[in-house]
């Protein structure tokens, strides 16, 4: 296999704007489940609290930094370029992406149940109701779909669906 000339130039990209975003989402916790970790940290106080009561404060306090961190550690993001798709840790180029679909209400219910293809990648939570479903049309993957929850799935939906590189 010949080398490419070391001293030839690199062309340069015509499309500077293919690492724009398009579309970004962070999956945050909703409210209730950072009243349940409050809560949850809270318990530190009534269970080291007889020990003494400065004991259980910490305990509280080291129980809400710790799952805090978690969930803000856990927490994926999407991510949509001219070139790239990103749901949480697992990236695609847009040109292996096929069709995509919003689900809402009991359809999301369906999609993330009885209609979920277990060779599918998943990156839903139970905090958010409405999933997309993006086709993957990468022949060396075995993967069929995405399905990702979305507070903003008709916004998802626009991104992917848009013009593609």
């Amino acid at each position: 296999m010949p080398t490419p000339d070391q001293s030839s130039p690199v062309p340069a990209r015509n499309n500077p704007s293919s690492s724009e975003v398009l579309y970004s989402e962070k999956l945050w916790p909703s409210v209730w489940i950072w009243i349940v970790v409050v809560g949850l940290s809270g318990a530190g106080v009534l269970m080291f609290g007889p020990i003494s009561p400065a004991t259980g404060i910490i305990a509280a306090v080291v129980l809400l930094a710790i799952m805090t961190i978690m969930l803000v550690l856990s927490t994926p993001t999407i991510t949509v370029t001219a070139d790239t798709v990103r749901v949480g840790r697992a990236s695609i180029d847009r040109k292996f992406v096929g069709s995509v679909e919003a689900f809402k209400k009991a359809e999301a219910t369906a999609e993330r149940g009885p209609r979920l293809n277990g060779l599918a990648y998943m990156c839903f939570r139970g905090w958010i109701d409405p999933v997309v479903k993006i086709e993957i049309t990468d022949p060396a993957d075995r993967t069929p779909y995405w399905l990702a929850s979305s507070r903003r799935p008709d916004e998802l939906v626009s991104a992917l669906t848009a013009s593609k590189v």
